[in-house]
Parts: C-alpha cells; sequence; structure tokens
C-alpha cells in the first residue's frame, strides 16, 4: 500500500515567468507564495522548471517562501536554465547548484553578446548576469514591451551572426544556420521579454525528466501531475510526462497564442469559470487555488 507522502494525489511542475511571477514586475504576489507553502505542506511536490538561474529563483521565489514560514522538512526542486543548472532547499536555505558544464555556452561567445548589449541595446535591455550555462538579455521593466519587441528583433539577428563568426550552428523559430560541419548545436529563442540563446539539447523536457529524476531520488512517484507555463514551448514538460506514461494536464496561462492539439487534457482559466482577461501569474494563482482546495478537502 502506497502512502500520500511517497504516492502523492498530485505533483505540480511550473514555469516561473508568467503563472509564478509578473512578467510586468518580475516578482511574485504574497498569495502565490502563501499557496506555495500550504501546497507544499499538504504534501504535494513543488518543483519549478524554468528558464530562470537560480539567483532569481532565489531571490524571488526562495527567500519570500522562506520568510513566510516554509515548514520544516519541506524541499523544494528549482531547475533552472532549461534543465542547465538545479538545485533544492528547505527552510535552511539553499542546497549545492548543480551545472551541466556540457550544455553551457562557450564564454567568448558570451562576452561578445554582453559588449553587444552594451554598445548597441542597453536602452532598452539588459544582458543577465546570473545566467551559468545559457546567454540571456532582458527587457527593462520601465521599457514599454512594444518598443522592445521591435529591439529584440534586431538583437536576435545580431546575435545569429555573431554565432556564424564564432563558427557555432544556430536555430531561431524556422531560421537555421549550420555550423561548417552541418551542425545545429544552439538555439536563440525569443520570449516576451527575453532572448535566451541555449544549447538545442535544453529545453522544458529536459526539465521534466529531471523532475521525475529527483523525486525518485525522495522515494516519490506522483499519482497525477499538473504542468503550468505561458508559451508553447512550455508545453514540453507535459509533453515528456505523457510519453513516459505519467498522467499529466497542461495550463496554458496565456492561451491567446492558441491551444495546440494535444493527447492530454489542456486548461486555462476559462475551466476556472474565469474570464478571458485572467492571464499570467492571475490565472496561476487562481489554479494554485483551485488546487489547494482539492488536496485540503
Amino acid at each position: 500500500m502506497t502512502s500520500p507522502e511517497t504516492s502523492p494525489v498530485l505533483a505540480l511542475l511550473l514555469d516561473v515567468d508568467g503563472p509564478i511571477a509578473s512578467p510586468v514586475t518580475r516578482d511574485v504576489q504574497p498569495g502565490i507564495i502563501a499557496d506555495l507553502l500550504a501546497l507544499a505542506a499538504a504534501g504535494v511536490p513543488v518543483i519549478f522548471n524554468t528558464g530562470r538561474s537560480d539567483t532569481f529563483i532565489r531571490e524571488q521565489v526562495m527567500e519570500p517562501m522562506i520568510a513566510a514560514g516554509m515548514p520544516a522538512g519541506t524541499v523544494i526542486h528549482a531547475i533552472c536554465e532549461k534543465g542547465a543548472v538545479w538545485f533544492s532547499y528547505t527552510a535552511e536555505g539553499p542546497g549545492a547548484v548543480h551545472v551541466d558544464r556540457e550544455l553551457a555556452i562557450p564564454q567568448a561567445f558570451g562576452d561578445d553578446v554582453r559588449r553587444l548589449v552594451a554598445e548597441d541595446y542597453s536602452a532598452h535591455m539588459f544582458y543577465d548576469e546570473t545566467k551559468r550555462a545559457m546567454v540571456s538579455v532582458e527587457q527593462h521593466i520601465a521599457v514599454a514591451n512594444p518598443d522592445y519587441r521591435a529591439e529584440q528583433e534586431l538583437f536576435d539577428a545580431d546575435a545569429m551572426n555573431l554565432m556564424a563568426r564564432h563558427g557555432l550552428g544556430v536555430v531561431r523559430l524556422d531560421h537555421h544556420v549550420p555550423d561548417s560541419d552541418d551542425q545545429i548545436d544552439f538555439r536563440v529563442d525569443p520570449t516576451i521579454i527575453s532572448t535566451d540563446i541555449e544549447s538545442v539539447r535544453l529545453g522544458k523536457d529536459l526539465g521534466a525528466s529531471r523532475a521525475v529524476e529527483f523525486l525518485a531520488a525522495q522515494g516519490i512517484t506522483p499519482q497525477a501531475w499538473r504542468t503550468v507555463g505561458d508559451s508553447r514551448t512550455d508545453y514540453a514538460m507535459a509533453d515528456w510526462l505523457h510519453h513516459n506514461d505519467h498522467a499529466v494536464k497542461h495550463v496554458d496561462v496565456r492561451p491567446a497564442d492558441g491551444i495546440p492539439v494535444k493527447p492530454y487534457e489542456v486548461l486555462t482559466a476559462a475551466d476556472l469559470g474565469l474570464g478571458e482577461d485572467v492571464i499570467h501569474d492571475d490565472a496561476g494563482a487562481a489554479f494554485l487555488r483551485h488546487w489547494l482546495a482539492v488536496v485540503t478537502g
């Protein structure tokens, strides 16, 4: 017979930007922090699967959770930089940060991107110094998003050219530029507030596989998963779980991009009776409240 501790009814695999942290302010609503803590205390594994750095997770999620009274013995896993970096934390603070160096961008390329941003794009975006494996630039909070998105197109093109000069094969959306060996090893991945430059082996599916491994190491096999994201790439979490025979439903907190046909159920705020205007962290907060009510009866 399985116990709730080893076979919880639910496990949460959460993208951070959008569903948890506001894409406008970048911080996390106190109500979301409180509900994450309550879910963890109720035995629901909470795992973050994000392109963000470990520094961002520590400052925006971990520290507020600890300050709000994280229960002793609770372990939260954070898979960062789309699977290249990971750590776990408790009420005592963070454990060791692990980095898969095989998946890291060459440092010389990162240095050139830093210079490119400083010289040509610093009015609209900044170079994220906290990343350990990826190279990322992000919109300044004070910049209007349409203005940033226009500059992002130019930056992404310059970054693609830089990669070619470094002899690195790269893809951005449908634009493929192989290296001299006809290989594509890296990806330029634009989001609504940033551009990530990363190994093609990184992705939310890698994060999902790591999440299952982390729980298995604790002797935990969830009965079902809920994955949550705000972009098409976040569906890879649920894709991987479904393909590997885990029961899963995916929540899309920004369904305006269109909901793809999937072999598993896709939920939006409308499934909670909410309007189309409830998106991003407001939708994420609503689903956390809903799941908390379900697991606590």
